[in-house]
């Protein structure tokens, strides 16, 4: 049963979704990899583009992912699909000085838990320059290519990183991600997300904090005058 939530001066650990979230979805980034999708589909099985689109969207929601669907329909290699969908031009992402110093000033561990590959959030977090902020990164591989918002993952995640449940905070722009976290004692924290397919669950008790402003909101968790 998902818990109350913990004011945020408790929280140890800081979980943190990659795309649309240490990332505003209005600089468009995420639109580029769905774009990358598509074109994978099409040219995998010769299919037109909006055929290729039908058949993403229909495994985005029957597995929780693109990635998860061709896997267990059509045998495709994740790490090809990953490797290909990821190339993507990172120069629509400028550093946000505002986040860049809430997360320095943030107190606890910090990690990222993505539905991508290490290699992307790699690039992502050296372009938002707060590549230094985080201790670790949990992909979907880690994950045993068990997408969010599988449990399996979520559990080996605080295995892996010694996590304890009750002290850590996770933050996702797809609300039903969440679930799961708050269900294993996590608190959590939805980022406002201007897409209907992650408004999914946002009204629903496993959604502690609702916000709109990610730095804004660290700032809040920082105590004062930490530098």
């Amino acid at each position: 049963m998902a818990n109350s939530g913990r004011p945020l001066a408790e929280i140890e650990t800081w979980i943190f979704d990659l795309d649309n979230t240490l990332y505003p979805a209005s600089c468009r980034l995420f639109e580029q990899v769905e774009a990358r999708m598509t074109t994978f589909i099409a040219e995998r099985f010769a299919l037109e583009r909006e055929p290729a689109r039908a058949r993403q969207k229909t495994y985005f929601r029957a597995h929780g992912s693109t990635m998860r669907g061709l896997m267990l329909e059509d045998g495709v290699d994740p790490e090809e699909f990953l490797a290909f969908v990821h190339q993507i031009d990172l120069a629509c992402l400028p550093p946000d000085p505002a986040l860049v110093a809430a997360l320095k000033r943030l107190p606890g561990k910090k990690l990222v838990h993505t539905n991508g590959s290490v290699r992307h959030v790699e690039r992502v977090l050296e372009r938002l320059e707060v590549a230094d902020a985080f201790s670790g990164i949990f992909d979907v591989k880690a994950a045993g290519w068990e997408p969010k918002p599988a449990l399996s993952g979520y559990r080996e995640l605080l295995r892996r990183y010694d996590v304890i449940p009750e002290r850590a905070l996770m933050i996702e722009d797809i609300a039903r991600n969440l679930a799961p976290a708050a269900a294993l004692g996590m608190t959590t924290a939805w980022l406002r997300s201007p897409n209907d397919w992650a408004l999914e669950g946002a009204a629903e008790p496993h959604i502690h904090y609702v916000i709109d402003d990610l730095a804004r909101f660290l700032g809040a968790a920082s105590p004062p005058g930490r530098e």
